[in-house]
């Protein structure tokens, strides 16, 4: 039986069931609604800046794409409390130490900490808004994998994609193909690279279903699971948000670097998740 130190389970049986079968579980009401009021009030004003192209708002990078991903935001734990908040958030945070693995203190993966979050982002999205289909089982990047072995679970990656929104039938939702980050084979609709910069969504992909969510609802994903989104036909926009959860020897996926404010502010499992790297020992006389 998996537990983490408190000796409460991470996750029920059928919790881990779904998720080594499907690859992703849906966390109903996750987020309250003061929680998901605060993160809109967020996004309105970061869309209200009406940044052209790539900008910054505080310490958010805005990148307003002109493109079917929307309006990108990177840094969101730069953002204020509510954002803090999330990234150690009691809804999730023991699951995801218990798929990445760490939860077992013999696991090297947590030499420097339980967690790492390599990138922290949200989009807003309008009609005609979709991403492409990507990721997959076969592509077998350790960054990425899903790995069980000997009773334990061992992931790269998972994901917190938080609805700050209702998504529905037309509202774009994202959308998995369940098991498939166990596939040895390429989907075969998968985007081929030199068509990559096309605007395509993962409307009719086979084996493809759509993840409906309530706004405060979480959906728990590991990376290696093919994923993407339809394409929004509804009126309105989707929003959500998305903090990715890795082992703690792991580094950034972008050139962004938390704050110096925000590592002084931030309680020391918070600062862990976010910065785990430690100051260098150098001798000497050395700077770098």
């Amino acid at each position: 039986m998996n537990e983490h130190v408190a000796g409460v389970r991470a996750c029920t049986d059928m919790e881990e069931y779904l998720f080594d079968l499907n690859g992703y579980l849906i966390l109903k009401g996750a987020l309250t609604p003061a929680q998901v009021d605060a993160c809109n009030r967020t996004y309105d004003e970061l869309d209200a800046a009406n940044v052209d192209g790539r900008g910054w708002h505080g310490n958010v990078v805005v990148h307003n794409s002109g493109r079917q991903e929307g309006l990108i935001f990177q840094q969101l734990y730069e953002a204020g409390p509510v954002w803090e908040d999330l990234l150690d958030h009691p809804a999730w945070y023991d699951k995801v130490i218990h798929f990445i693995g760490t939860d077992d203190p013999e696991n090297f993966d947590g030499q420097h900490g339980p967690a790492f979050i390599d990138e922290c982002f949200g989009t807003i999205r309008g009609p005609g808004g979709a991403q492409r289909l990507h990721s997959g089982g076969h592509v077998g990047t350790i960054r990425t994998q899903f790995r069980y072995h000997a009773g334990k679970f061992h992931c790269g990656q998972v994901n917190i994609l938080m609805a700050l929104t209702d998504i529905g039938p037309g509202d774009g939702a994202t959308m998995v193909v369940p098991g498939s980050h166990k596939s040895n084979i390429r989907h075969p609709q998968t985007v081929a690279l030199e068509r990559r910069g096309e605007e395509v969504s993962m409307d009719g992909v086979v084996g493809a279903i759509e993840c409906h969510l309530d706004k405060g609802d979480v959906l728990l994903f590991v990376d290696a699971i093919a994923h993407g989104s339809a394409r929004r036909t509804n009126p309105g926009h989707r929003r959500i948000a998305v903090y990715r959860y890795g082992p703690s020897w792991g580094y950034f996926r972008l050139p962004y670097r938390p704050s110096s404010e925000l590592l002084e502010r931030l309680t020391p499992r918070r600062r862990g998740l976010v910065y785990p790297h430690q100051r260098e020992v150098l001798p000497p006389g050395r700077a770098a």
